[in-house]
């Protein structure tokens, strides 16, 4: 039985308290009012976006960088300049301001919201595939999945609060866009407005969250009449259950981050997105699950894992980056090759205003991978697989930074307290309630009618 021991608490604690001061300092720096912005702005030399109107228009043929411009006007996610007046641009860098540290917490928030949805999807893979290999480490993703109540709360409430308008985040949800007539309406926004609407992704989103967080519980709860059973009932009802709710995930996955992320640029989309987050949010899920792993059994727990546990769990880590390697590349090359200004324009705002987090991200969560992983020895040599699972999970971290800030605070970002704070603090939370929840069960299956095969697996 695993004990959360005092060091390990204390640890999450600090990285919580830490976390949270950092926030609160930065925060307190950010430009307040549109005078705050200007007196940042002559300090800096009218800040950024000079240059990124220059760069955009040294990269476009002119009537292609006239396009791409407009649009980036039109969303309000690109620099001004483009038929603003000086109060228009001093409030709408304003708001990017204010935008950051709401996008630093969302950001932080969903990167371990996903991790441990990700993880539930990969147990309920365990369970509907009849997996010999991996019982003895189902109750690890069952502590990793006792995140998943808590980070969904939180991400239901960030996204509350902006659809009672504490930010600016969603461009979408201003409801002057859908004016029509008025100055800032948009007809592109106004004709998805019966599917891009502050009900309804709330009403999505308190359906998906019911639903996975309903699966979990019956999971756990199946699992642990199974422990005290003597046939295997439950662990039929586990199959069952977990059949259905990967058929539920799959589809809800997809509108979540349709709904949750991409909606964030509102005139963008792509059919590969789903798939693309996906792919992120399962290498996250295994990496952690790999690294719980480990960690417990340099504590003496999980005795019988062996190597070959620890090099199928890394196996599957260089799978999934290679998969979202492929995925990124099919998204980005298509749109990119085609051209069409209101879809190029994603890439675009990230190579010119995100150049070291958008082709850094591409460099951890690839080519490291790669050269790291692909060696089988490897595999096999715990402290590598750690090492390799730090660069792979801050590398996850910050293609998710390059989705939401763009988006939402423009050429306006820098990764400071605010964003390191954010991160710091919900790590602390993750590690204290994920092994709170590893400590309140024996890690090791009773009565799983596959438990010897793992127990005897060998590769």
């Amino acid at each position: 039985m695993y004990t959360l021991s005092k060091n390990l608490k204390l640890s999450a604690i600090i990285f919580m308290v830490v976390g949270a001061v950092l926030f609160a300092v930065d925060y307190a720096m950010l430009p307040k009012t549109t005078a705050d912005v200007a007196a940042m702005e002559a300090a800096h030399g009218d800040g950024h976006g000079g240059e990124h109107d220059e760069a955009t228009a040294d990269h476009a043929a002119p009537s292609e960088a006239h396009a791409v411009k407009e649009v980036h006007a039109e969303e309000s996610h690109a620099e001004e300049g483009h038929g603003m007046t000086k109060e228009e641009h001093l409030e709408h860098t304003l708001h990017q301001y204010q935008n950051k540290p709401w996008s630093a917490i969302y950001i932080a928030a969903f990167f371990f919201f996903m991790i441990s949805l990700a993880c539930l999807a990969f147990y309920a893979i365990q369970y509907a595939a009849q997996a010999g290999w991996s019982p003895l480490l189902l109750r690890v993703m069952e502590g990793i999945t006792g995140y998943l109540p808590w980070g969904s709360a939180i991400m239901f409430i960030l996204l509350v609060l902006s659809g009672l308008h504490y930010n600016h985040m969603f461009h979408w949800m201003d409801p002057e866009l859908l004016v029509e007539g008025g100055e800032k309406y948009d007809s592109l926004i106004a004709g998805k407005s019966g599917y891009l609407n502050v009900s309804g992704l709330l009403i999505r989103a308190a359906i998906f969250i019911l639903g996975w967080n309903l699966y979990r519980y019956l999971a756990v709860k199946y699992s642990r009449e199974q422990d005290e059973a003597t046939d295997n009932k439950w662990h039929k009802k586990s199959f069952k259950a977990a059949a259905a709710f990967l058929v539920f995930f799959i589809y809800t996955e997809s509108i979540m981050s349709w709904d949750w992320l991409m909606s964030l640029d509102p005139h963008w989309f792509s059919t590969l997105f789903g798939w693309y987050v996906f792919a992120g949010m399962m290498v996250c899920a295994i990496t952690v699950i790999a690294m719980v792993t480990i960690f417990l059994k340099s504590k003496g727990y999980l005795e019988k894992v062996n190597d070959s546990h620890i090099h199928d769990l890394a196996k599957f880590m260089f799978a999934f980056s290679i998969f979202w390697t492929y995925l990124w590349f099919s998204q980005f090359m298509l749109i990119w090759y085609s051209n069409i200004p209101e879809e190029v324009t994603y890439y675009i705002t990230r190579i010119e205003d995100y150049t070291l987090p958008f082709w850094g991200m591409v460099g951890m969560n690839f080519i490291f991978p790669l050269l790291m992983l692909m060696n089988s020895d490897y595999k096999r040599l715990n402290w590598f697989v750690m090492m390799a699972g730090v660069v792979i999970l801050l590398g996850h971290y910050v293609d998710l930074f390059n989705m939401v800030m763009p988006a939402t605070v423009g050429t306006s970002w820098s990764f400071g307290f605010v964003e390191l704070g954010s991160l710091l603090f919900f790590l602390g939370l993750f590690i204290f309630i994920v092994f709170t929840s590893l400590s309140k069960r024996p890690l090791e299956p009773k009565r799983n009618p596959l438990i010897e095969e793992s127990k005897h697996f060998h590769y």
